[in-house]
This record gives C-alpha cells, structure tokens and sequence, in this order.
C-alpha cells in the first residue's frame, strides 16, 4: 500500500505534457539537379552607336521606349550628302545617255569599240558613285537592328558625334540568356533541352523555368568548368540582364529518400537530431506519449523539405513544432490542427 501512495505521487508529480504536433515520416521521390549561379543576359543587345561622323538632327525614341526592327533612331545631318547624291544623280543621268549614243554610233561605225566601252565604264563609275553616296546617307540614319527596349538616351539635339560615340542601349528581353558554369566531370550527363529551375533576389521564393539550348564547345583551362546556356521567357520582362541568377538544372535520374519538415529539425554543434514519439514504458504513466531525442544524418535541403540520410524510419512519428520545450523523454500531446510549411519546391502566394 505504500509503495502504490508512492507511485501514485511521482505520477502526480510530473510535468504536464508538452502540446507538439507531429507528421509520420515517409518516403519522397526527389529528381537529381545540378546547382550553379550565373548571370542574365539579353539574347540580342548592342550599344547603338553611329559609324560616321556628323551632328544629330533628329532624335526620335524617349529614353525606355520599345522600339521594333527597323525603326527609326537617330538622324545625322544629312542636308550635304543629299546634294552630293542629286550631283552624282545627274552625272549618272549623263552617263547613261552618252552610253546610248556611243552605242548608236557603233552601229553605224561611226566610232570604235574602245569608245562604247569607255562610255559603258563611266556609266558603271557614276552608278557606283551613287551607290556610295546613298550608303553614306543610310550609315548616318541609324534604325533599331533588333526589336527590344531602349536603355538612356546618350545624346542630345545639335551635338557633334564623333565616328563610334555611344547613342543609346537597346536590349531585346525576351527571351533572356541564363549563362552559368559547372564542373567538367558532369558533362556527360548535360544535354541541350534540359529543364533549369531559375531563381534570382529580386524575386525571394519565386521559380522561372527555362531549357538548356547549348553548352560551350570546350572546357575551360584555367577553371575546369563548361560554360551552360539557358533559355528562359521574359514576356513580361520582370528579368531584366545583368541580373545575378541561380540555376538548378534537372536530371532524368531520381533518388527516393525520408524526408521530413525544416523545423522538425533540431540543430545542436554535437549533432541534429529529431524527437520521435513513442510510448512510455513508466509503468506509472502506461500508455503515455513521450518524446524520444534520436540523432539524424541530413541530406539535401529542398523548398521547406531537408532529406534524412539515417536516423528515421518511414513510419515514424516525427514532432514538427514544440521542441523547444522538450527534453528526452519528456510527455507530449499531440495537437496537429496547425502544420509547419512542408513544400519541396514552394512558391509565393498571389499578391
């Protein structure tokens, strides 16, 4: 009878359960990946600038503009090489017509052969002088190569541009280039038309998709990387290049492993470790729940999901939140009616 008020008393006399909630550790199918960083780049884009000299006499973009192929930039002052142009017209004009006659002769004998070729070559000069001058013409009117978006304008109305000034930047955004390096030794399992998870700052959380479209012809010397190109769309030209970018690149291959919640994780210098439930074997608390400490090995971490090399069991009973206030063995209650975050690949809600 006393030793029963005894035990009745250490029942008593123990702390009240810890509320914990909890998920049963299962078995998840991850696709291997490849991780890099790198940087964006435009697939086309150039620094607009002129080839001959002159003074600007007509700017016609705004500094951000979209322009499409073929639209008018800039115009240099072109008001000299114009009637340069209907001189050289003229002359061509005289060319042909004294060709026609040297021709006409001919077939009356009224002169050589050597004539209608001379007049035929002057004819053939004028042309190409014309030729040229409508060239110098066309180089001082400078339209967009590409479609794209204009960066700031450079120049201003008026202004003397030496041959080669820079007027203005034009980027075509979509689609944008994802270049990024990875080591020689995975070569052999890159291959153009392989998914890349992208992700960059100024989107925290948020994944682009694109597709490997080449990767360089040779390794490079100094670093033993292969340079890795990606294709992403940028429709909506949220990315803009020159953007620091991380890259995931998706294998065929797949691993199966234990995975379990960040949080259910506690992190000590001597080693992580999970608190598992179980009953406890006090005969004076029969059928009680308690938290077991069992030391884990971590893998890969994914979204809100970190991989358990050894140390857990699919089964069990893993606690995901309320750690803080448990020691081994300490009783538990199990409360699930709120969960942590467990997503390998989350993304942020719609704002």
């Amino acid at each position: 009878y006393a030793m029963e008020k005894i035990n009745r008393a250490r029942a008593a006399a123990r702390p009240p359960p810890v509320a914990v909630a909890t998920i049963n550790a299962a078995t998840s199918t991850w696709q291997r990946e490849f991780h890099a960083v790198g940087t964006l780049t435009a697939a086309e884009g150039v620094t607009v600038s002129n080839e001959l000299a002159g003074s600007m006499a007509k700017i016609a973009f705004e500094s951000g503009q979209h322009v499409k192929q073929g639209d008018l930039l800039v115009q240099l002052d072109i008001s000299t090489d114009e009637a340069q142009l209907r001189g050289l017209v003229a002359e061509a004009t005289l060319a042909k017509i004294t060709l026609q006659r040297a021709k006409e002769l001919r077939t009356e004998n009224s002169n050589s052969e050597a004539d209608v070729d001379s007049a035929e070559a002057q004819y053939e000069q004028a042309l190409a002088n014309t030729d040229n001058q409508r060239a110098i013409i066309a180089k001082k009117t400078i339209r967009a190569a590409f479609s794209g978006l204009l960066g700031l304008r450079q120049v201003n109305l008026g202004q003397y541009l030496a041959a080669g000034a820079e007027i203005v930047t034009l980027q075509a955004l979509d689609p944008l280039y994802a270049n990024f390096s990875l080591p020689e030794q995975d070569v052999t399992r890159l291959k153009v038309g392989q998914t890349v998870r992208l992700s960059v700052e100024a989107y925290p959380g948020e994944i682009f998709t694109g597709v490997v479209n080449a990767l360089n012809a040779k390794v490079d010397e100094l670093t033993h990387n292969i340079l890795v190109q990606a294709t992403v769309h940028n429709a909506d030209e949220r990315l803009v290049p020159g953007m620091f970018v991380r890259a995931d690149v998706m294998l065929p291959q797949k691993d199966e492993f234990i995975t379990l919640p960040v949080t259910a994780i506690v992190y000590n210098p001597y080693g992580n470790a999970v608190y598992v439930i179980e009953k406890s074997t006090d005969p004076a608390a029969a059928g009680a729940l308690v938290a077991r400490q069992r030391f884990v090995q971590l893998g890969a971490t994914r979204g809100d999901q970190v991989a358990i090399v050894k140390g857990v069991q699919a089964g069990d009973q893993i606690i995901t939140a309320g750690q803080l206030k448990l020691r081994n063995g300490s009783p538990v209650q199990v409360n699930n009616a709120v969960q942590p975050a467990n997503n390998p690949a989350p993304t942020p809600p719609n704002t």
